[in-house]
């Protein structure tokens, strides 16, 4: 519970900063930001984003006593992908052709995606062995320093280029702070083995590609937006994404973070089939939440509007948000209900499928969709991918997985999701406001939880009552 309360922290925080970054910079020059943090995310996620995936897969308390080749392995390979980073930089700066962007927020955006795998690896290693004091106290450290850094670099200096450096020095800090709980004596990095390496990237090979595709799509869809229109709109066009994207992921991660080390452990100790009934009900139990989430959220998107997002970004945000939600409920389903089968079975090769049919449609959508005044085709191109991927992602796994959450559970969520819906929606025209808010958010969590405990959806019932029971 308490790694559970340590993540929901830090996803508040990052929405924190975000909203300060979008407020002190303004639509331009955070498109600037936005920008240049998607190439951050697309080249971690290319070099680093193996080394989470399988730091959380085949590292744990008994690996790190029975296996700790593992733990080498994965440290030495930390270091030379760093080291081949650097030289490819400094190679393209020298001999490379001049990009059309700024280089200083190209070599920035290349540093965050270091300083952010770091620390990814680092709160993995902590996740995997179960340590909530050290998860905490990483992401507690993190919080602070980049509160101060990366908000306070924004309100002084107005750039975006100092808010990424901000960035950057909160996490390289934190994980030299928090380093010596993180070791793992007796392990030595000239003990990695390239078959261990291969193992590790047979596994995480397809999971990182897909994801790769999944990266790029807004990536792209920032950049055309920057050439079509301005950096203006495509700060516009970015807020709304990472703000959507961090709030379903706040509610997918905040439950991932525990039941996918569950579904790892049922496996290991139980076997196989074990593991993948544990993915099946987990499945449900996000399903569950993430529909009635998202639902919400279109639901109370006025009074959000009215009281977080900044005065620049008003209309627009609630406009090109309200497009991609359905796109962001996919990615959610996607990632914290559906691909945990092939993780478990270690059957990853379809998810680059599921990618490129996201990247297929979203181009087709894209050259079908009429252009306008925004980059409203754009947004609903991206949702449009991410739905086409969760059609494919689960036609894949129908074949991998024996068990799957009963339809009963499903349309249970699905009623009361449209019960609540139905409910809520005259609310929705109300003066947006604190109380407006406020009588919403009640209203909707009482008539959801009201189904929930009359039909035990998804067996949240049942684990309620086994939590109360054991904190008596």
């Amino acid at each position: 519970m308490s790694v559970l309360l340590a993540f929901l922290a830090n996803t508040i925080t990052n929405f924190i900063i975000g909203l300060l970054v979008a407020k002190f910079l303004g639509p331009e020059e955070y498109g600037r930001f936005a920008l240049a943090f998607s190439i951050a995310v697309v080249v971690q996620t290319a070099l680093y984003d193996w080394l989470r995936l399988s730091a959380t897969r085949f590292y744990s308390r008994r690996t790190r006593e029975s296996e700790p080749i593992i733990r080498s392995t994965l440290g030495a390979s930390f270091l030379l992908v760093t080291a081949f980073l650097f030289v490819t930089t400094l190679v393209y700066a020298l001999i490379g052709p001049t990009l059309d962007f700024d280089s200083e927020l190209i070599l920035l955006a290349l540093l965050t995606a270091t300083a952010n795998g770091l620390f990814d690896y680092s709160t993995a290693l902590a996740r995997a062995r179960f340590e909530d004091a050290a998860y905490g106290r990483l992401v507690l450290v993190k919080n602070m320093l980049a509160f101060v850094l990366i908000g306070g670099g924004a309100y002084v200096f107005r750039s975006a280029g100092v808010a990424l450096a901000g960035g950057v020095a909160s996490l390289f800090g934190t994980v030299l702070i928090s380093r010596p709980a993180l070791h793992d004596p007796g392990v030595r990095y000239r003990d990695a083995e390239i078959d261990t390496v291969r193992l590790l990237a047979a596994y995480s090979a397809p999971i990182v590609a897909a994801h790769l595709l999944y990266q790029t799509m807004p990536l792209a869809a920032r950049a055309i937006v920057a050439s079509v229109y301005d950096f203006a709109e495509t700060g516009q066009f970015a807020l709304a994404y990472d703000l959507g994207v961090r709030a379903v992921s706040a509610f997918g991660s905040a439950l991932d973070v525990l039941l996918f080390q569950i579904a790892v452990a049922a496996h290991e100790k139980h076997g196989e089939d074990r593991g993948l009934a544990q993915v099946a009900a987990n499945m449900g139990v996000v399903f569950a939440f993430l529909l009635p989430a998202c639902v919400g959220l279109w639901l109370v998107m006025p009074s959000v509007q009215a009281l977080i997002v900044p005065g620049q970004y008003r209309g627009p945000f609630g406009h090109y948000l309200g497009l991609l939600l359905p796109g962001l409920f996919a990615m959610g389903m996607i990632n914290f209900g559906v691909n945990p089968i092939f993780q478990i079975a270690k059957r990853t090769a379809p998810l680059v499928l599921a990618a490129a049919a996201a990247a297929a449609a979203s181009l087709l959508l894209l050259f079908a969709l009429p252009w306008g005044r925004d980059a409203s085709n754009l947004a609903v191109a991206q949702a449009g991918g991410y739905v086409a991927a969760l059609a494919a992602t689960i036609y894949f796994a129908l074949r991998a997985q024996p068990v799957w959450p009963s339809f009963w559970d499903l349309y249970a969520a699905v009623v009361g999701t449209g019960v609540m819906f139905v409910a809520l929606l005259p609310m929705r025209g109300m003066a947006p406001g604190f109380a407006t808010l406020v009588v919403q958010v009640v209203a909707g969590a009482a008539i959801y939880g009201a189904m929930v405990l009359v039909f035990d959806i998804a067996g949240l019932r049942g684990h309620a009552c086994a939590w109360l029971r054991a904190r008596r």
